[in-house]
């Protein structure tokens, strides 16, 4: 079985509490008994986290080499040049790591989705802005650190699509278990 949650800000990609944590996990969301994520969101970020029972899909759908894309749509402090864009496309350097080649691009209007509990911090002196950055590899706050490395700080992150299985009106906090045609749209 394949699940897809949107999983809220302020949530572990796991079940079980870090010691001194203020942050829920899993097990607040009445999941199937023997899942476990596909991949990690941090608590921090939001949208589409994939769950399974089946061993072996985690490799299968994370390796670099599968060519698995993951389209975040990211809120950036300030509004990019095209130059800034340029450089997330060819791969920015981030702590001693080159990152590969992705797509980056504005999201002009900003996406419609439902706000953020808690908000964001706004700076009335800063504009902000989305962008969508789609990614074959997931280093560790892989996203935040790229936007960071060309001066535009993250607000807002959210998982929109694997392979070519969206999010949709998946509100957080929901789940469901995938059709077949969904899960083959995961793995396309």
């Amino acid at each position: 079985m394949v699940i897809a949650l949107h999983k809220p800000y302020g949530v572990l990609s796991q079940f079980t509490p870090e010691p001194g944590s203020r942050w829920r996990t899993l097990a607040d969301f009445k999941l199937p008994p023997r899942v476990y994520a596909l991949g990690r969101l941090d608590a921090d970020s939001e949208g589409l986290l994939l769950l399974s029972d089946e061993a072996g899909l985690n490799s299968r759908l994370l390796d670099p080499a599968a060519g698995h894309r993951r389209e975040y749509w990211v809120q950036v402090e300030g509004v990019p040049a095209d130059e800034a864009l340029k450089k997330l496309a060819a791969g920015v350097s981030i702590g001693g790591y080159r990152t590969q080649p992705c797509t980056a691009r504005r999201l002009d209007p900003a996406p419609a989705i439902a706000p953020r509990d808690p908000p964001i911090r706004v700076r009335k002196s800063v504009p902000d802005s989305w962008l969508a950055l789609e990614l074959i590899e997931g280093k560790n706050r892989q996203v935040r650190r790229m936007t960071a490395a060309v001066g535009h700080p993250t607000l807002r992150l959210v998982r929109v699509r694997t392979g070519q299985f969206l999010l949709g009106d998946l509100a957080p906090g929901e789940w469901r278990e995938l059709t077949a045609a969904e899960r083959a749209a995961v793995f396309a």
